[in-house]
């Protein structure tokens, strides 16, 4: 009995000396626990910039995203423009794009925060920034744009889904600019400088046109003597077809104004006004079809004096062109001989004239019925809309009034509609805005709506039907009666700019006016 009680005595001993050892070991591992814990340093979270790049990031935050300033609480009573994250920046404010990649020279974000580069367009305000930005920091806002303006990762605005990527291309004739819009963000996204060969004076890019694919882009240049061909996936110049050795005598300038593709895009016409010829390009090879041309290697003729719009039937062998100035539309075929026919505007005898006779229609575009039963023409100082039957002779079965010196027209088959910028319709309620869109039902021949807008001097618009929306571009390039911009252009003038319309409502989508350069002229979508 007593070496039981010794074997238990023993064994509870053991029993509590092991809790001892488990319980010192717990402390010892809590201790040096608390011990390591204690002498690690956590890690830095750094800041994102909302996806600029740390060195423009800094920049922004420092000086732009203060209060009262371009953050998200107070942007919109600073020109709604939201600088706080990279996302929001090409978001632009209300003259539109700030920001334009790879083009420091046309972002006007650079006018506003130099104070120092001379060199550089300046509409620096020195009340903007408490305080001014260095020369340093102007210089590294600089050289990111001119690197394209990429985020944080490097991801460049706008360069994602390159082949399906909506686009609006619109010539800013007085610097020479092809202005690329981004559909979705409505911000222009890219410049393509143009001419060829440029010596100091504007070759003043006159029409755009894209081929039916959306693939491919043609720019003319009415003050040259090239056509430019433009790849709308990369927005890079691809290929300059000179057309001065197909006129006599060869010119620096041919008038070269607008484009008209054959319907399966197979061919691309282009008239050219001062030199009095019709010039057909093969688009496969990029070279000049002679055989289906007029008037080139002899000087022009007294059958095509200035001519302006052109047109085709639906089998691309008869053509109809607009001759600027008069109250004549030339119809000619090649098939089965060359004969050519007059057309009058107004149903008085068909005669041309060399200069602008206000007496006169003065045709200038011509457009086609989606089914070519009809031509609908633009005449200028009528303030007409001439609609002509497709068949020969080509009678005139109706003209429909229209505001102020008419100009290009665009289609909207979904509702049948003919839009007509009509440029110096001083009838806008809202001087000194001036210009207005006819709207025209081209079954009907009635006018559906009348658009006086944020315009002054619209010459063309366009139709993206993909996000059901119209585009008018404003020149504003009369000096007398140019209205002050939100910025100056880097090459002079007053800047122009294009409005954005709902094709259902055709009511404004936003109330911003979207500033361009110089002269903003032609436009036309990349995918219809």
């Amino acid at each position: 009995m007593k070496i039981l009680n010794n074997q238990l005595t023993l064994f509870f001993n053991i029993i509590r000396s092991m809790r001892r050892l488990v319980l010192f070991l717990f402390l010892s591992l809590s201790v040096t626990a608390i011990c390591i814990t204690s002498c690690v340093h956590k890690a830095q979270v750094q800041p994102s910039y909302g996806g600029l790049p740390d060195s423009v990031g800094k920049i922004f935050i420092a000086k732009c995203t203060n209060a009262g300033c371009h953050n998200a609480a107070s942007y919109q009573n600073a020109a709604e423009l939201e600088l706080d994250t990279w996302d929001h920046l090409f978001n632009g404010g209300i003259s539109g794009a700030v920001v334009v990649a790879y083009s420091p020279t046309y972002s006007p974000l650079l006018y506003y925060i130099n104070a120092y580069n001379k060199a550089d367009v300046v509409a620096y305000d020195p009340n903007h920034f408490a305080p001014a930005l260095t020369s340093a920091e102007y210089t590294t806002i600089k050289n990111w744009i001119t690197a394209g303006a990429p985020d944080r990762n490097g991801n460049i605005p706008f360069a994602s889904n390159p082949d399906t990527r909506q686009k609006i291309y619109l010539t800013n004739q007085g610097c020479d600019l092809l202005a690329v819009i981004d559909a979705k963000s409505r911000q222009v996204m890219r410049y393509i400088t143009l001419g060829v060969n440029a010596t100091g004076k504007t070759q003043t890019p006159h029409d755009v046109e894209i081929s039916s694919d959306g693939m491919t882009g043609y720019v003319s240049l009415y003050d040259g003597s090239y056509l430019q061909k433009f790849d709308t996936r990369t927005d890079a110049i691809t290929g300059n077809l000179s057309l001065s050795n197909y006129i006599l005598p060869p010119a620096i300038s041919g008038g070269w104004s607008i484009l008209n593709f054959s319907p399966q895009d197979t061919a691309l016409l282009v008239t050219g006004m001062t030199s009095n010829a019709i010039i057909s390009i093969n688009t496969n090879s990029f070279t000049v079809n002679q055989s289906q041309s007029v008037d080139i290697n002899s000087g022009g003729s007294s059958f095509f004096p200035y001519p302006h719009g052109i047109a085709n039937n639906a089998t691309f062998d008869t053509f109809y062109t607009a001759l600027q100035y008069g109250n004549t539309v030339v119809g000619y075929t090649f098939k089965p001989l060359f004969r050519l026919w007059q057309i009058s505007v107004d149903g008085k005898p068909a005669i041309t004239t060399n200069a602008n006779d206000v007496t006169s229609p003065n045709p200038h575009q011509i457009e086609t019925a989606p089914d070519y039963s009809r031509y609908f023409v633009t005449c200028q100082t009528s303030n007409m809309v001439s609609v002509i039957n497709a068949h020969y002779p080509n009678d005139t079965v109706a003209l429909i009034p229209v505001g102020g010196y008419p100009q290009e027209m665009c289609l909207y088959p979904a509702k049948n509609y003919l839009f007509v910028a009509c440029m110096r319709d001083f009838s806008n309620p809202a001087p000194p805005l001036y210009g207005s869109v006819y709207v025209i039902d081209y079954n009907t021949l009635q006018v559906v709506k009348v658009i006086y807008g944020d315009f002054c001097e619209p010459h063309d618009i366009a139709v993206d039907e993909q996000d059901g929306l119209l585009y008018i571009a404003s020149r504003n390039a009369d000096a007398s009666s140019s209205i002050p911009s939100h910025h100056s252009t880097a090459c002079g003038g007053t800047a122009g700019w294009y409005s954005v319309y709902d094709l259902n409502t055709l009511q404004p989508v936003d109330h911003k006016r979207y500033e361009v350069t110089n002269d903003a002229y032609a436009i036309s979508a990349r995918f219809k």
